[in-house]
């Protein structure tokens, strides 16, 4: 049987065999295909590449069986990041004699996952796919999981990785011969399938830390988000460097790392934004209300949802110049395609400092301010909408003690404006949680805010229990 729960908001994702195996991975090839070959017929080239994980080449296998099957063309790109997968639907291939562009592509990748983790992130006519589409494919798979699907991963190789390595060594060719010594951390993710050889061609001094692909992670995990994982990185960097940057598996994210500072997304939108003019930024509703006061004192800085396809889209809408998560996910529109792309992020990095910022003195110019990570409450999947639901509604009517509420912004959950920081409460699109997060320019009011809403959060709970108890009676 198929499992429901691998088809998520933005990505499909499972455990390889248990979960995404032999005859669940054709299904999602071959009706995926069908989606694909409807709307391009004879056009109808998919590019597929795939991260370093150890079962990648077998789920290539499984997918092409299925995308060839609906008529689809297959194009191989091998091992890539996730970024290189997204350029491959702006590049023209020679194939046959013949000029293509692929009009979808699909990345195998487990991304920050455990190393028994994999999925795939799909793009069709160069938008993500994802929420009620992906909804919809699963549906489609669900009510035909017993059809048979032979083998055939018949596919042709392209060389994608080298038309993106010629194209960032051009774009950064003012970067060659760089002096700045710095350190990146790949993780043994894939982010090395690449990056050394830009590297390499722009003459930098640059010293790579797991730059192996290995699907086994032996050093760490590749979430450059986790503390551990970046001990290694930092100690480095603390002996020898200025700064460095460190990825995720897939290299979508990045993180900037200095001898002061852990850079998060929202304050790297901070540093991008101080050398444009004008800039038009879009934020998650995760960023820091620094970052939207700052960018719309020169430019204009917009709230959106969560997620990487949401941003992407919005992005696009608003012509803006880029969008960021507090993750690392980097979407540069200006000078670029707009989509999330960790490697091309960290040469904008590299820019502003060739152009003399000092990234140390420039966070410490910022206004001061104090928040949590991510907080995570455990809920269920029907229970964590619910819960958001109910807490806009108490919300109208707070506790008598609650701080005093500025405004709310209902975008993506809710986040309460109070007079110095801000709490947001949101239903993760990905699992079965709420996630919680709180900043103030006050130390000791960041955690009255939390203690305050995780309150609102229990009431909320409450309510909704004994609502179901008497509907159950």
């Amino acid at each position: 049987m198929i499992d429901n729960s691998i088809f998520r908001e933005y990505d499909i994702r499972g455990i390889v065999e248990s979960q995404l195996n032999s005859n669940c991975v054709k299904l999602i090839g071959y009706f995926l295909g069908k989606i694909i070959f409807e709307k391009f017929k004879e056009s109808a080239y998919v590019a597929v590449g795939y991260d370093a994980r150890i079962h990648c080449p077998k789920l290539f296998s499984y997918l092409a069986s299925g995308l060839n099957k609906a008529n689809c063309k297959v194009l191989n790109m091998q091992m890539v990041p996730t970024g290189v997968n997204y350029f491959s639907n702006y590049q023209t291939f020679c194939i046959n004699n013949k000029e293509i562009n692929p009009c979808a592509s699909i990345m195998i990748t487990g991304s920050h996952n455990p190393k028994e983790y994999n999925g795939f992130k799909i793009t069709i006519d160069k938008e993500p796919f994802f929420s009620e589409d992906l909804y919809k494919l699963r549906d489609k798979i669900i009510a035909n999981q017993e059809l048979q699907i032979e083998d055939n991963d018949k596919a042709t190789i392209i060389e994608v990785k080298g038309l993106y390595i010629d194209y960032i060594v051009k774009e950064f060719s003012h970067l060659k011969g760089m002096k700045n010594a710095f350190i990146v951390d790949c993780g043994n993710g894939a982010a090395n399938s690449v990056l050394f050889d830009i590297i390499k061609k722009l003459d930098l001094n640059c010293k790579i830390l797991y730059g192996k692909p290995d699907g086994n992670f032996p050093n760490h995990h590749p979430d450059p988000t986790i503390q551990k994982n970046i001990e290694d990185i930092l100690k480095e960097i603390k002996s020898s460097y200025d700064f460095g940057f460190a990825y995720d598996g897939d290299a979508d994210r990045v993180v900037l790392l200095t001898k002061n500072n852990i850079v998060k997304g929202d304050t790297m939108a901070l540093l991008f934004a101080k050398d444009m003019k004008n800039p038009t930024v879009v934020g998650e509703v995760k960023c820091s209300q620094i970052m939207y006061d700052l960018i719309n004192k020169k430019g204009k800085a917009i709230m959106y949802k969560a997620g990487h396809s949401n941003l992407k889209l919005k992005l696009k809408s608003c012509n803006a110049d880029f969008a960021v998560e507090v993750s690392g996910h980097i979407f540069f529109n200006d000078r670029y395609f707009g989509f999330d792309d960790g490697i091309y992020a960290t040469f904008r990095v590299l820019e502003l400092i060739k152009n003399g910022m000092n990234i140390d003195k420039e966070i410490e110019s910022f206004p001061k301010t104090y928040s949590t990570e991510e907080l995570k409450i455990e809920t269920t999947d029907k229970e964590k909408f619910l819960l958001v639901e109910k807490i806009k509604e108490l919300l109208k009517n707070p506790p008598s003690d609650f701080p005093k509420i500025i405004k709310t912004i209902d975008i993506d959950g809710v986040r309460v404006i109070f007079e110095k920081g801000w709490g947001l409460i949101r239903a993760s699109n990905t699992t079965p949680i709420l996630v919680t997060r709180f900043e103030s320019t006050d130390k000791n009011l960041v955690k009255e805010y939390e203690k305050k809403l995780n309150n609102l959060i229990k009431v909320a709970q409450n309510e909704i229990n004994i609502t179901s108890n008497k509907n159950n009676r």
